[in-house]
């Protein structure tokens, strides 16, 4: 079982029920799945830069990403309809507490110039998104291998009735929030 569950299920619920003052176990905020995406805007160009993409996501992730495709056509940007623009992996059950838990105490710690994460980008239905800049921040990603610098955005999905219930998971899950002034 994953170290993460396993902290979740022991101090976790006890601590948010005193905090949400509620009985119910049901009830309380819990995670639903983690979205990890890349944006390939380079795939236009070469094709090989998906593959490399693709390459390091499975990495990072454990799993095989999923191509994403281009919804419509945009000019400006010369991408047309069906193009192969980008990749996403979802985790759910214990793969998700896993990437949590090294995202928490192995990535976020190695972000450059890290004041900690906006309390602000939660959604209207509590779910978390934050953006990180390139893949070197993550151990399993070999600096001398990668072809190239990529971002990614991370949708942490959050089953909870109010977003400030799914402030409350995550600070407990040892989020690292910024303090708010």
């Amino acid at each position: 079982m994953a170290r993460l569950l396993e902290k979740y299920r022991t101090e976790i619920v006890p601590a948010l029920r005193k905090a949400l003052e509620t009985e119910n176990v049901h009830a309380l905020p819990k995670l639903d799945k983690i979205v990890v995406s890349m944006g390939v805007g380079k795939a236009l160009e070469n094709k090989n830069s998906l593959d490399a993409a693709a390459k390091d996501l499975a990495i990072i992730t454990g799993q095989k990403p999923m191509v994403t495709r281009a919804r419509k056509s945009v000019a400006g940007f010369k991408l047309r309809k069906g193009q192969q623009i980008g990749l996403k992996v979802t985790l759910r059950g214990s793969r998700m507490y896993e990437f949590l838990d090294r995202l928490v105490t192995i990535v976020i710690p190695r972000i450059r110039d890290f004041r900690g994460l906006s309390p602000k980008a939660f959604d209207q239905a509590g779910n978390y998104n934050l953006g990180i800049s390139e893949q070197v921040v993550f151990p399993e990603i070999n600096i001398d291998k990668m072809e190239f610098v990529q971002g990614m955005n991370i949708t942490i999905g959050v089953k909870a009735r109010k977003p400030m219930d799914s402030f409350q998971l995550l600070k407990h899950l040892g989020v690292p929030f910024r303090q708010q002034q």
